[in-house]
């Protein structure tokens, strides 16, 4: 594919929202529950990386997780926000991790940098893993990250992330357009189309796949908190300046005539899944590998597929 268009986000933005939400911890509901979906991926993939980046680190919650799996894991936790980063500097700087305590031994490397995705700085083929949360959909140049992390990672080292799809949050948007409102939510980029730019940007045998989440809610301002919670909405094109009573109430009102039979308000969340391999050398071919996760170090049988699922529901206390 031709390189895709940049994504209409504002950088700037996207690293206010995150600071104003800092330390993030309330939305490992949901990150952190992805971040388990990818450690069970990782668990069918045999590496012992040495050293990791982890892109678009926030407060450093994938730490303590990653060096469950590789105790002596060199880290570097890299992201744009100071102020997440200063929290992850105050928890685990200088600090023996839960899993050094267990074996009494010296906390390995560790670090927080802050930089863009797109230009980390950091040494050329340097790391065995990039491991990136929830962070790609965030960025307006994902073609650019690839580019980034191709560049840092030593050949045959894996690249492995999650990120939000284009069915994302479609209740939301249509409770939008339903009433009115002068505003528009964030692009995301198609699971198909990151599997393209991964081999052109210098990866092998990419794989991906995903699963749909629906959380459900018993009001809509619950709804509405925990997409603030999760980051807000950078859109370039969303409504400038601040809302009133009647914008939000008539968001409010689309939400409501959306209860199902059950009386709760979904909302859908696409959550696409990647993995690639890092090539010796970087050729533009076309192509795709995809797979199921349920067949990653699985036999081959074409009848194994992960279903769409609905595993978690999220109400009012």
């Amino acid at each position: 594919m031709s390189q895709p268009p940049s994504l209409r986000i504002n950088p700037a933005n996207v690293s206010r929202q995150f600071a104003r939400r800092s330390p993030l911890d309330s939305a490992q509901f949901l990150y952190g529950e992805i971040a388990q979906r990818m450690l069970q991926r990782l668990s069918y993939i045999r590496i012992s990386p040495k050293t990791v980046v982890d892109a678009g680190c926030g407060a450093g919650h994938a730490l303590e997780p990653l060096r469950a799996r590789y105790p002596s894991l060199d880290y570097t936790g890299l992201d744009s926000c100071a102020e997440l980063l200063e929290v992850a500097r105050e928890r685990y700087v200088a600090k023996p991790g839960f899993w050094q305590k267990l074996r009494n031994k010296p906390t390995p490397p560790l670090r927080f940098v802050q930089a863009d995705m797109a230009g980390s700085g950091l040494e050329p083929e340097s790391q065995d893993l990039v491991w990136s949360n929830m962070a790609l959909h965030w960025h307006a140049e994902p073609h650019d990250v690839l580019s980034e992390w191709r560049r840092i990672l030593k050949p045959g080292a894996l690249v492995m992330f999650s990120c939000l799809g284009p069915g994302s949050m479609a209740e939301l948007r249509n409770a939008i357009s339903q009433a009115g409102l002068n505003t528009v939510t964030p692009e995301f980029v198609d699971m198909h189309d990151f599997g393209d730019l991964l081999i052109e940007r210098g990866f092998a045998d990419p794989v991906m796949d995903q699963e749909v989440l629906t959380l459900t809610y018993r009001s809509p301002q619950k709804l509405l908190d925990d997409m603030r919670i999760l980051g807000g909405n950078p859109s370039l094109d969303r409504k400038p300046g601040l809302s009133g009573r009647g914008w939000y109430q008539r968001l409010l009102d689309a939400l409501e005539s959306q209860r199902s039979d059950d009386g709760t308000i979904h909302l859908s969340l696409e959550v696409a899944y990647g993995h690639a391999w890092r090539s010796a050398a970087h050729r533009a071919i076309t192509g795709e590998t995809r797979i199921s996760a349920g067949s990653i170090g699985r036999s081959k049988d074409p009848n194994n597929t992960r279903p769409t699922v609905r595993p978690r529901k999220v109400d009012d206390p």
